[in-house]
Parts: C-alpha cells; sequence; structure tokens
C-alpha cells in the first residue's frame, strides 16, 4: 500500500504492527529516489558525495538493524550507506562521510554532533525517514531532531513509520509534513498487538520471578527468549542469575559499551546464547529471527511499551508466546495497559513457580526445576579440613590472654601433643623453683627539725604527771 504512494515522492505516515515489514517499507522507496555512482546521471548531481537520503531511529541497535536491511536490497546498485551513532569513535564516520556516502542512518545525539561541526551536510536531502515516530517526536528527542530537520531543505520528502501513533503525536509529527498521506495497515478497530501472538499474564512474587523465568525457559518448543526488565540493574543482575541456573543468558543494557552491546545482540543472533535479558533499548525495531517467547520480567510502563516489547515474537506469520509477570504493586498499571488494549486479563491470575496452571499453560515438563547446573559446594576433603584450621585448638589459650616466658633454667611446660618434645638432662643440684625477686633497697626519708624529737617522744609514751 505504502511504496506507490513513497515513491512518487508524497509525505507520507505509516502505521502497522511490528513485524510486518515497515524498514522495506521505506528502503525501497528511498533507494529508487537516490542516484548512486552506477547510475548514469550521477555525474550531474550539483554535489556527488554528498547524503540524498537521511534516516533517524531512536536506539543504535535498530540503526545497525536498517542499515543491514538497506545493504541486502542493494546489493546490485551498491548505494554507500552510512551508520552514525554514539559510543564509537569519530574518526571512521568522518572518514566515510568525506570520501562520499548516498544515505545516512543513525541516532539525533551523533546526527547533530556531527552537523554542528559542518562535517555532515544535509542540504541536500532528497527523503527524510523517521522511524518509530512516536518515540522520535517525544519531549525528549524533539528539540535535536527539530534542529536536524531544519537543516534539511524544504522540498524534500518526509516519511513517518511506527507501530503506535497517539493523536498528540501525529498532530506534532504533521507540523514536519506537507499534505501527508495517512496509511494504516490494518482496520481502525483492529487489535493492535499481533493475533499470531499467544498472551499470558500473571501475578507474581518479585522474590519468586527468577524460578518462574528458569521454568518457563525449559517449556516444550523453547527456542530464543527475550526478557525485558525495567532498570539497568534489574537486567544485569537477572542475566547473572540466570548464567548462575546453568542457562546461556547475556544482557544488554545501557551501562554496557556499544561494542559489548554488539556483541550480545551478535551471539543472540547467531544462537551461541539462548537468552537476552534487555532494557526498552531492544524493544524497538530490533528483528531477530526464531524468537519463540517474550518474558516482561516487569509491569511494562504503559500499552506502546507493551507493544513494542511482546512485538518481538511473532514476526513474519511465524508464532510466539509473550508472558507478563506483574507484581502486587503494578495491578493497577496493568488494569490501564488492559483497558487501552482491550485485551481480557483483566485480574491477572495469583502465580507462583510450583502452581499447575502455569505448568499447563506454558507446556513445561513435570518435575521441572528452576535449575540446570547444581549449585557448587566444596569437596568432602575441603569441608573436613576447614574446620581443623577454623577452630581454635582446646588446649589454646583464650583470646586476651598472655602466656608467660619461660627463664633460662626453667624447665618448658608440658605439651598436650601426642608426641612430647624431648628435654635435655640438667645437671644435679640445679632447682626447677624460681628464686623469688629481691626487693629494691628503700631510699632514706628525709625528716624535717624537730620531727625526729617529736617521734622519740612518741614512742616513750606520756610523761608521768607529780603529785
Amino acid at each position: 500500500m505504502s511504496l506507490p504512494i513513497a515513491m512518487s515522492g508524497t509525505d507520507m505516515i505509516g502505521q502497522a504492527r511490528t513485524g510486518t515489514g515497515k524498514t522495506l517499507a521505506f528502503g525501497i522507496a528511498l533507494l529508487e529516489r537516490i542516484t548512486v555512482e552506477s547510475d548514469p546521471g550521477y555525474a550531474d548531481l550539483a554535489h556527488p558525495g554528498k547524503p540524498q537520503a537521511f534516516i533517524m531511529t531512536p536506539t543504535r541497535e535498530l540503526a545497525l538493524q536498517i542499515t543491514g536491511d538497506l545493504e541486502d536490497a542493494s546489493a546490485v546498485r551498491k548505494a554507500r550507506i552510512l551508520t552514525v551513532y554514539g559510543g564509537v569513535g569519530y574518526e571512521p564516520q568522518l572518514d566515510a562521510l568525506a570520501a562520499g556516502v548516498d544515505v545516512v542512518v543513525g541516532t539525533p545525539g551523533r546526527l547533530l554532533d556531527l552537523a554542528n561541526r559542518r562535517s555532515l551536510d544535509l542540504s541536500h536531502v532528497k527523503v527524510l525517514v523517521l522511524d518509530e515516530a512516536d518515540e522520535m517526536l517525544d519531549l525528549g528527542f524533539l528539540p535535536d531532531v527539530e534542529r536536524l530537520v531544519a537543516k534539511t531543505p524544504a522540498s524534500r520528502q518526509t516519511l513517518l513509520f511506527s507501530a503506535t501513533m497517539p493523536s498528540a503525536i501525529m498532530s506534532l509529527a504533521r507540523s514536519h509534513l506537507s499534505q501527508p498521506v495517512n496509511i494504516r495497515a490494518e482496520a481502525h478497530d483492529a487489535q493492535t498487538t499481533v493475533p499470531a501472538t499467544t498472551q499470558y499474564v500473571y501475578q507474581a512474587h518479585d522474590l519468586d520471578k527468577p524460578e518462574i523465568v528458569a521454568r518457563i525457559l525449559q517449556a516444550d518448543h523453547a527456542g530464543k527468549v527475550m526478557i525485558f526488565t525495567r532498570t539497568k540493574r534489574a537486567a544485569q543482575r537477572l542475566a547473572d542469575d540466570l548464567e548462575e541456573r546453568g542457562f546461556s543468558a547475556t544482557s544488554i543494557h545501557g551501562d554496557l559499551s556499544q561494542v559489548m552491546r554488539e556483541k550480545a545482540l551478535t551471539k543472540f543472533r547467531e544462537d551461541r546464547v539462548k537468552v537476552l535479558v534487555a532494557t526498552d533499548v531492544a524493544a524497538r525495531g530490533i528483528d531477530v529471527a526464531d524468537i519463540t517467547h517474550v518474558i516482561n520480567y516487569e509491569c511494562p510502563d504503559d500499552e506502546k511499551t507493551y507493544v513494542h516489547r511482546i512485538g518481538r515474537t511473532g514476526r513474519a506469520g511465524n508464532t510466539g508466546v509473550a508472558v507478563t509477570l506483574v507484581d502486587w504493586a503494578d495491578v493497577t498499571r496493568w488494569k490501564v495497559i488492559n483497558k487501552a488494549l482491550n485485551l481480557d486479563f483483566t485480574d491477572p491470575v495469583e502465580t507462583y513457580s510450583t502452581s499447575a496452571h502455569l505448568f499447563a499453560d506454558l507446556n513445561i515438563p513435570e518435575g521441572t526445576r528452576g535449575r540446570l547446573r547444581e549449585e557448587r559446594r566444596p569437596s568432602p576433603r575441603r569441608a573436613s579440613a576447614s574446620p581443623a584450621r577454623s577452630a581454635p585448638s582446646a588446649n589454646a589459650p583464650a583470646a586476651g590472654s598472655t602466656t608467660a616466658r619461660s627463664s633460662p633454667g626453667t624447665p618448658p611446660r608440658a605439651s598436650p601433643s601426642r608426641h612430647p618434645p624431648t628435654t635435655r638432662p640438667r645437671p644435679p643440684g640445679t632447682t626447677t623453683a624460681r628464686s623469688p625477686r629481691a626487693a629494691p633497697p628503700a631510699s632514706p626519708r628525709r625528716t624535717r627539725p624537730g620531727q625526729a624529737r617529736r617521734r622519740a617522744a612518741g614512742r616513750a609514751g606520756p610523761a608521768p604527771v607529780e603529785a
């Protein structure tokens, strides 16, 4: 539906469910409208090598994914595509811009930085694309987006694509478009979530969630699993816990460097790890094949986040399972999401890791435990040796007591050990008793004049009284 309109040069707002091919909807039209080096009219351009297409995305991972899709689509024409994002060095991006590019894909922060340094020239852009438009035009991204849009020519074509687009964002997006055509890939009253995804919502205690997740990972037909958390610490802590339990897991969140995030996502794509624990940085547009389960470890903030999270499974006609674990404190928030999406989970079922309906709903084999690897326990040899080292001896002196040193000529005390030490024989006549220490000589006391006479008179007694 969107290809004829986009290829004609008309501004457009496209809205469809996740996993329905929005990237190729604007990617094919974009590649058809630009002129590459192999085309006959490339030398006639006013400034060959300047970007002719400009794509903004909210996350680095989505930018890399779009770049890969465009490179596959331009395998014949060989369009020069550059990905621009933060967290990496400037030199490769500056060298590529100096050599000449046809399409630039990136995040607003680094794009604005290069534009302010005059290394990125956007004055020759023919097509501007805002992918995940509701996130791009949010209040946090709006200033950077407007500055970048102002650097593009007014004659450009603007395309906006997203899975969710509230009315307030729609009115804001129209200010950047000229007589746009609004295309919705489904009916107005259609369900926002993908029907091929089976959804389960359970009310679970926070301390029991790791056990529940560990059992879900062992369900029948469970392949790759994505787990979403609300905070970066929760993502790292859960990934470490799952690794300790014996599962192959990794994490991706904002505290990791860009290189570490790319490595984690590559491992997940190449089946080197089974579980990817992520924050919402990976919920927008990331397309990984064969994801069978998506677990919301915590209740999402709103219905848009919920739709994007569970949209990682059930893509391209495949089926999937989405499990949401709601805390007692988040029941009200979930009811708002449930009402907004018109779902049938008004009152989530109270669920524990041993609940029978959990095993029945998700096809978990009976007797499944929450740990693949037993806890590491010390060997019997170490266990028996460690108390002997740590426990004090029965004949050892108590803490705070002092041990008297034996002086020369004093026999040593009997040792409580099994083999008493041998003593050298003493010559006859020697005593073992310790001689008393001689008292120091008393110093003479000084007396005052007349004091000696008074003392002598006192010892002699009172004088007799005469009759």
